[in-house]
């Protein structure tokens, strides 16, 4: 497994991921967002004060699409501790129980921003939202890919990827088990489709193609409690990576996993 760079100055930390709730925290030495907010905000103040991080560190809360499991605790974390909310306006108006939120920003899918040291580029992604977005955050040449709840891998999706120093990207379920499983027929279907999830050979395959030398981290994400399992989702990514130059984790619905410094 590679070693963490010990002068490195930007890093992430899963604090949940899964149906039950999604959030990743991403931090430079001036500038900490969180990347959704899907549990209560007491909860999300607890896991990161597990991994010795505070609420008033924030300066944004990142919306990737409106699904309860990404903005849960969005609206309260931000009027608690004054955080903007950064979505797109399609996102945002689809939003439901947020409250009001004093500070809103819309990106577009397309358009790089800033949020101090960071440099924000969302992309547009095939998912059964209004407008849903990847990220790729950007610090000192250093870059973190973040794909989750997508059904399919376009070129759009590759190339934004591509480069990246870290990739947190979605191995949602295993074929064979989501097709034996106890989900009613019209969920698998919705589960397979191009809006739906990527399963774990697909998540493989895409890691494959945007592979380099520089990739030092794969973090799998938002895996199905139901329809995979940490064992599966983690062997179909290990084929086509060097644990030399690779570090795999996984990252998990029940706690915070550990800080990933690039």
């Amino acid at each position: 497994m590679p070693k963490k760079r010990k002068n490195s100055s930007f890093c992430l930390c899963p604090l949940a991921s899964g149906s039950k709730g999604n959030a990743i925290f991403v931090s430079t030495p001036d500038t900490a967002v969180l990347v959704d907010a899907g549990l209560s905000g007491i909860e999300l103040q607890r896991r990161m004060a597990a991994v010795g991080r505070a609420p008033e560190e924030l300066k944004a809360i990142i919306i990737t699409h409106e699904h309860t499991d990404h903005i849960k605790g969005a609206g309260i974390l931000s009027r608690r501790f004054n955080i903007p909310v950064y979505a797109t306006s399609e996102t945002f108006n689809a939003c439901q129980g947020l409250g009001k939120i004093d500070q809103v920003n819309f990106f577009e899918c397309g358009s790089a921003f800033e949020i101090g040291s960071l440099t924000v580029n969302p992309f547009s992604i095939s998912h059964d939202a209004c407008d849903p977005a990847g990220l790729t955050l950007k610090h000192q040449g250093k870059k973190i890919g973040i794909a989750t709840d997508l059904g399919v891998v376009t070129n759009l999706v590759r190339t934004h990827l591509s480069g990246a120093h870290a990739i947190y990207i979605e191995a949602n379920h295993d074929p064979d088990m989501l097709m034996a499983g106890p989900y009613p027929w019209h969920l698998k279907q919705r589960i397979q489709s191009r809006t739906g999830h990527l399963s774990n050979q697909e998540a493989r395959d895409l890691v494959a193609q945007i592979s380099h030398d520089d990739l030092a981290h794969v973090i799998l994400a938002h895996l199905s409690e139901e329809n995979n399992s940490v064992e599966k989702a983690a062997t179909e990514m290990s084929k086509n990576l060097d644990p030399l130059s690779t570090a795999l984790y996984v990252a998990g619905p029940d706690q915070p996993g550990e800080m990933i410094w690039l």
